[in-house]
Parts: structure tokens; sequence; C-alpha cells
């Protein structure tokens, strides 16, 4: 990883490649906005943005389980989801907020009314392993 550069100096390039279970894996780095210019790989992701990820993920994994359970089908769930970062409680740089964003299309004999659609995003973000992991509010704004 460290390819010859000094190191002690700084100037280490923060690419580097995340692997998974099943052998699945992508390249990670610094966020550009965290390190000197060059420094960062552009088109990796950072630890902000899997943090992101990994809360909007677990939140649609339960929604759409909810909704199988409640008879209704989805054909397609998408979250804009965005992250805050910011100084906790504590003083410290952290992600403080995360909000999803997410969009369902449904077909089926029934859909969810705004009700029902509260109830499974509730019951989602209640049941959302990462979501309980996490110090930062987690805010869902669902999209019609």
């Amino acid at each position: 990883m460290r390819e010859g550069a000094v190191f002690t100096d700084g100037r280490y390039s923060r690419a580097h490649v995340i692997s998974f279970d099943g052998g699945v894996s992508i390249a990670g780095s610094a966020s550009p906005a965290n390190v000197p210019a060059g420094l960062a790989k552009e088109d990796a992701t950072d630890p902000e943005e899997l943090l992101i990820a990994a809360v909007s993920s677990c939140h649609m994994l339960w929604f759409l389980d909810f909704a199988r359970r409640a008879g209704f089908r989805p054909d397609v769930y998408e979250d804009a989801a965005v992250g805050v970062m910011g100084k906790d409680d504590r003083g410290r740089i952290a992600v403080t907020q995360v909000t999803l964003r997410p969009w369902i299309s449904w077909s089926g004999a029934t859909t969810p009314d705004a009700d029902a659609l509260a109830s499974l995003h509730h019951k989602a973000h209640e049941s959302c392993f990462i979501a309980n992991s996490i110090r930062a509010d987690v805010i869902v704004e669902a999209r019609s």
C-alpha cells in the first residue's frame, strides 16, 4: 500500500481494498475532503459513505420483509440516503445524522396507504441492527 512513500511525512496513498465474505471486494479510500490533494482515491468509497450505505441497506431489507408480511408487493425500492458530519455531543467529529429518502414503486391488489407506509418504515427503523448500533440520528423521509 505504501509503495515506496516515506509515510512519516503523511504523503502516502489512502487507497485500499475492502474485501467481504463471499469474495466481493471494493475500492476504499479516505474521503478526498479529509486528506491532502492527490492522496485519496476519488473513485473509491470512504468509511462515511459505507456507514450511510449500511444504514440504508439494513432499513431496506427490514422494510421489504415487513411489506411482504403485510401482503404488499414492492417492485422497486430506491434510496437517496445522505449523511451529515459535525460535532457530536462529546465535541467529536462524527456522522451526526443519516437521512433515508426511500422511494418505492408498488404493484398488486393492495398498496399501502400513508399510515401503513409510515408503520412499515417505523418497524424497519426499530429493527435495523445498524441504526440500533450508531449514535447518529436516523430520519426517514419517504418520497412518493
